[in-house]
């Protein structure tokens, strides 16, 4: 999932209005949801889906197809840091000439990411 959000920013003015300017990109979390298995070293396609973004992430879908059926789908939570700081999404997307002023992502989205906090707390205690 990871090579796919890559290519696109790196095809893209993304990579001029992000990177290049000192920022880098960090995934938040990924939820993948299994249909059928993907077997190792078979072909498969992905096709990704922007989801939409708030102030700090961005988040996509990922298709995973194989034989024209769909044998998973994705889900990211993306931003971009300078500086131990989460950058502000809109204002990079608006210099890498996004025209859209907003592309508030669904309540099933952020319902998947929505305990991920809360989970890591967990974690900790127990530790």
């Amino acid at each position: 999932m990871d090579f796919i959000r890559f290519e696109i920013m790196f095809r893209s003015q993304l990579f001029n209005n992000s990177v290049k300017k000192g920022m880098f990109a960090v995934l938040g979390s990924q939820k993948i949801i299994y249909k059928k298995p993907l077997k190792r070293w078979s072909t498969f396609s992905i096709t990704l889906s922007l989801e939409g973004w708030d102030e700090k992430w961005v988040y996509h879908k990922h298709t995973f197809t194989q034989k024209n059926q769909v044998c998973a789908i994705g889900y990211t939570k993306a931003a971009f840091w300078k500086g131990k700081k989460a950058q502000n999404i809109d204002q990079i997307l608006k210099n890498s000439g996004v025209t859209l002023n907003e592309m508030n992502p669904s309540a099933n989205v952020l319902k998947l990411f929505e305990t991920d906090y809360e989970l890591l707390k967990e974690t900790e205690e127990a530790t």
